[in-house]
């Protein structure tokens, strides 16, 4: 377990001491509002390509460790460039291919330890809620010191704390576990009947699903509910600190609660419980902009993502064929991006004409999701085709 702690740890810190920064890191490199919009608006739709890409190649070769390693490498070489680069269109390559490489990291990690996480070996299992958790940490804690850098420093530091802990991530790799019940390459003759085998599993289907609706509908939180509060009085420390306090509720979950509930409910009752949370919070942050209020539900976001998230990392554990997992990993992660994009790019509409009623709107999303998580069975066990 150790050695993925570190190796999620170095990965979450070099997203967080760079991705709050990156649009102010574009501007100081001479960008206007219009070139970081394509920047931004490019680099999800190549990060929704690349990753189910990567998945299927590390499937297909059954190399997801050295895939990881050298995706986490390119990305640092990558992101070492971006401070000499001064033209926009030779700077947005160099842009894309750094997010085509770093996409697939954190769905190949997450591969790998879902795996090692079940070994057979003696001492050798680990629940994979403490890994997740100190990578959320990690991010929390990479955002902190990069904010402090940046006081003194310029932010052409943000690139080369990126790249450096990208780096060490990679070389961190040698130290991960060879997989317990190693497989041969997947045996389909197509990248599309592999995938259509996966959505051919009726309970990974629904997953997918269940979780698009549950973290798509935190875009219109993510995007104007600092916004809506600042407009409604409600102080920048308050603030910071209601955003710590949701983040400090997803280490909990992670790491305390979250794998309990799962071993008690399975994952079709934390499912059921992490969308009755979202719609819970959506409707309170709808309604109020009381300070007390927020404080009551923020906590909500250790259910609404983490509690999700493991229950999810379960029933991938027990439904996925074990040569398709970095696969199901990538389709896992493409299904809430591609909603959550949508509703992204929709966000400002809805809220410039609806308002507060737009966080309403988006309680609806995890009200439909959550009929389907009676329906969550999990199949029997599918690991291995050897």
């Amino acid at each position: 377990m150790r050695a993925f702690i570190l190796l999620y740890v170095l990965m979450y810190a070099s997203f967080g001491v760079a991705s709050p920064f990156w649009p102010r890191f574009f501007e100081t490199r001479g960008m206007s509002p219009e070139q970081i919009g394509v920047l931004l608006g490019l680099g999800t739709v190549v990060r929704l390509i690349a990753g189910p890409v990567a998945g299927r190649m590390a499937d297909r070769w059954q190399r997801l460790r050295q895939v990881l390693a050298a995706s986490a490498a390119l990305a640092a070489c990558l992101a070492f460039g971006l401070p000499w680069i001064g033209g926009f269109w030779i700077f947005l390559i160099v842009h894309l291919c750094h997010g085509a490489a770093l996409t697939p990291t954190t769905s190949l990690a997450d591969a790998l330890a879902l795996d090692a996480s079940k070994s057979r070996a003696p001492g050798k299992a680990f629940d994979y809620g403490w890994v997740r958790g100190s990578a959320s940490a990690a991010f929390v804690f990479g955002t902190l010191a990069a904010g402090q850098v940046i006081g003194w420093a310029t932010l052409t530091s943000i690139a080369w704390m990126h790249g450096a802990l990208l780096l060490l991530a990679a070389a961190s790799t040698i130290l991960l576990p060879t997989p317990h019940n190693h497989v041969k390459a997947a045996s389909e003759p197509s990248s599309a009947r592999a995938i259509g085998q996966l959505i051919g599993i009726v309970a990974f289907r629904r997953m997918v699903l269940i979780a698009a609706l549950v973290y798509g509908s935190h875009a219109m939180h993510d995007a104007f509910a600092v916004i809506r509060w600042n407009a409604a009085g409600v102080s920048s420390t308050t603030i910071s600190l209601l955003w710590s306090e949701a983040v400090i509720a997803e280490v909990v979950v992670f790491v305390l609660i979250g794998p309990r509930w799962v071993d008690a409910l399975g994952p079709s009752g934390a499912a059921a419980i992490a969308c009755a949370a979202a719609v819970l919070r959506w409707l309170v942050v709808g309604s109020s902009t009381h300070p007390a209020a927020l404080a009551i539900v923020q906590p909500l976001h250790g259910l609404t993502f983490a509690l999700l998230h493991l229950a999810c990392m379960r029933l991938i554990g027990t439904a996925v064929p074990r040569h398709l997992a970095a696969t199901g990993q990538a389709i896992y992660a493409l299904g809430p991006a591609l909603l959550t994009a949508l509703l992204t790019l929709s966000s400002g509409v809805l809220y410039a004409r609806l308002g507060a009623g737009a966080f309403l709107l988006m309680a609806l999303l995890p009200a439909l999701a959550l009929p389907l998580c009676s329906r969550l069975k999990t199949p029997p066990p599918l690991r291995s085709e050897e």
